[in-house]
């Protein structure tokens, strides 16, 4: 049904936008990435993306670049794989700027889940005497933005954890050692993950052991994430990287009054998020993230951290790095409780598998 909607060369259009949005994947945050074709006569007459924040969105670029060209985008048709915004935010709304300059048709991939625009933007088109269809190409569009559209209809980011393992399930060897058990191949990969991410998480038993920067290296990004660090009781070392680094910010759930102020001296910031038990309430956290505007939060830690996620319902992604090797006895990737049913399980579903050099990298979400 949804193919006989659209002709062939929609789809041919829409993938064009698509490919354009996804040229925005480390760009945009917290805005979605959005991708605009305009087509008049069976020509493309203009393209354009979403720029950074405060910028132009995919439907004004794309305008630009037709008359850039010389042409006029009057009869046009306007491929774009999100429906345009009707509300003034930091730009003006993009379906007013597709009406003034005489589009025909818009063919939205989706409809934006933001409760700001959510169909008003398709509704400005058509009464204005624009033809609009949507659908075409949605679920492609939807996993661009998964992390917008959980923000936007959950409050919170959506959350993918990384880990790096054996085919024994094993993460460091006992000793601490864990650098390195994938590939160059396979780090690589995961730094275009961290750099399409709007945030980096990690906990503090992973800086005592590793002492990592959580900085985007392998590929090339024009921002930093931002840097998240779970420390509880405010153990971290003022000499650590992170802390070095600044522009961090740090949880936790106890109160150091003279800790605090050098941290923040050291240009960190300090959050409080203390449940019942005097630990971190994870949930309260994915809130406040999904408040500050962070789409994707990528978590790299421990299996301590890791199970504590996990069992707070806080992960939606999995983000494996499989080596074709053994480890014995080692740390696991989450610690977990044990179990007396496999029916308390957790439901998992691979939704992608794919050979990373001589890893193989699974990407698995959970089903509830």
């Amino acid at each position: 049904m949804m193919r006989a909607m659209f002709s062939e060369t929609d789809f041919q259009h829409m993938q064009r936008a698509l490919e354009l949005a996804e040229r925005s994947l480390y760009i945009t945050t917290p805005n979605p990435r959005v991708g605009c074709v305009l087509v008049r006569d069976g020509n493309v007459i203009g393209e354009g993306r979403t720029q950074p924040p405060g910028q132009n969105h995919a439907e004004v670029e794309a305008l630009n670049d037709t008359r850039q060209r010389g042409l006029s985008p009057q009869g046009a048709t306007a491929y774009v794989t999100l429906e345009p915004c009707s509300h003034f935010g930091r730009t003006p709304p993009c379906a007013k700027a597709l009406i003034e300059a005489g589009v025909s048709r818009v063919i939205a991939a989706m409809e934006d889940p933001n409760p700001k625009v959510s169909g008003k933007g398709f509704e400005l088109l058509r009464h204005a005497g624009i033809e609009v269809r949507c659908g075409l190409m949605e679920q492609e569009a939807r996993e661009l933005n998964i992390g917008f559209v959980s923000r936007m209809t959950r409050g919170r980011p959506w959350v993918r954890m990384k880990v790096a393992a054996s085919l024994d399930g094993g993460t460091a060897l006992q000793n601490g050692q864990s650098q390195w058990i994938t590939s160059i191949a396979a780090r690589t990969d995961g730094h275009a993950w961290r750099a399409r991410a709007c945030a980096i998480m990690t906990g503090i038993g992973t800086v005592r052991l590793d002492n990592p920067k959580l900085t985007v290296r392998e590929v090339t990004t024009p921002r930093q994430p931002l840097r998240i660090l779970l420390d509880s009781k405010l153990e971290v070392d003022l000499e650590s990287n992170l802390v070095k680094l600044g522009d961090l910010l740090l949880v936790a759930a106890r109160n150091d009054p003279g800790k605090e102020q050098e941290l923040i001296n050291r240009g960190c910031e300090l959050l409080h998020l203390p449940n019942h038990e005097g630990k971190i309430d994870l949930p309260a956290l994915l809130g406040s993230l999904g408040k500050r505007g962070i789409n994707e939060l990528h978590v790299e830690a421990g299996h301590r951290l890791n199970g504590a996620l996990i069992k707070a319902n806080c992960v939606d992604e999995l983000l494996i790095y499989m080596a074709p090797c053994l480890l014995g006895q080692t740390k696991p990737m989450f610690e977990l409780p044990i179990l007396e049913e496999l029916a308390q399980r957790w439901s998992l579903q691979f939704h992608d598998v794919t050979q990373i050099g001589p890893d193989l990298r699974l990407l698995v979400r959970f089903t509830s």
